[in-house]
């Protein structure tokens, strides 16, 4: 099966967010006609890679023809990671929303503050870090926010243009086939039609629609 055809997506989502926060990604996906799955973790109270043991796990056992893999912030980081240690080489597009690939400042200077170790535990460093290594044979876009909406305010600025979170720089790597930008907060993302329009357009087509003012 080709990955154009493959109609199943796992959601990952990102730090303190929850299954739940995916509701309206989801359904838009589903309305489009892929079959969604939502992938929950512990964002800060376990290891990413233990929780990439478990989306490994899911990911063998009900799709072993393939599926897309969609991660919203620290979810991209671990579908990578999570494809990095298993080699789970079913076809599918990866799909990432406003994942710090580059590493994220508000994530360093977060981790400086008193009680940062229960704040954002095992977090930590998978964000401060990035992800350097990327899986061969992929096609892989991200969605990138542009309305400066969020936790970046209050760890001193981010570098322009960000989406409150994340800076459109720290969502740039080597490795992403297509990358676009949107009019969208960080949170503001997973509620937006376009972004769901362009997430729909790159899991069917492999490609973005161009952006009209």
């Amino acid at each position: 099966m080709k990955a154009q055809e493959i109609p199943h997506v796992v959601l990952v989502h990102g730090l303190w967010f929850r299954q739940q926060w995916l509701h309206w990604l989801a359904l838009r996906l589903k309305d489009a006609g892929f079959v969604t799955k939502g992938f929950g973790y512990a964002t800060t109270q376990v290891p990413l890679e233990t929780s990439a043991e478990r989306l490994a796990e899911l990911c063998e056992r009900d799709f072993p023809r393939g599926a897309h893999l969609v991660g919203h912030s620290l979810g991209g980081l671990l579908i990578l990671q999570m494809l990095k240690d298993s080699g789970w080489d079913r076809p599918g597009h990866l799909l990432f929303l406003g994942t710090p690939l580059a590493g994220s400042a508000v994530a360093r200077r977060a981790s400086q503050w008193p009680g940062a170790g229960t704040l954002l535990g095992h977090s930590i460093g998978p964000l401060a870090v990035g992800e350097r290594d990327w899986p061969p044979g992929r096609l892989a876009g991200m969605i990138a926010g542009t309305r400066p909406v969020g936790l970046g305010l209050l760890t001193g600025g981010l570098e322009k243009p960000h989406d409150g979170t994340v800076s459109v720089a720290e969502t740039r790597h080597p490795g992403l086939d297509a990358h676009i930008q949107l009019p969208v907060s960080h949170s503001g993302m997973l509620f937006s039609p376009a972004v769901a329009r362009q997430a729909v357009g790159f899991l069917s087509r492999g490609r973005f629609s161009p952006v009209t003012e």
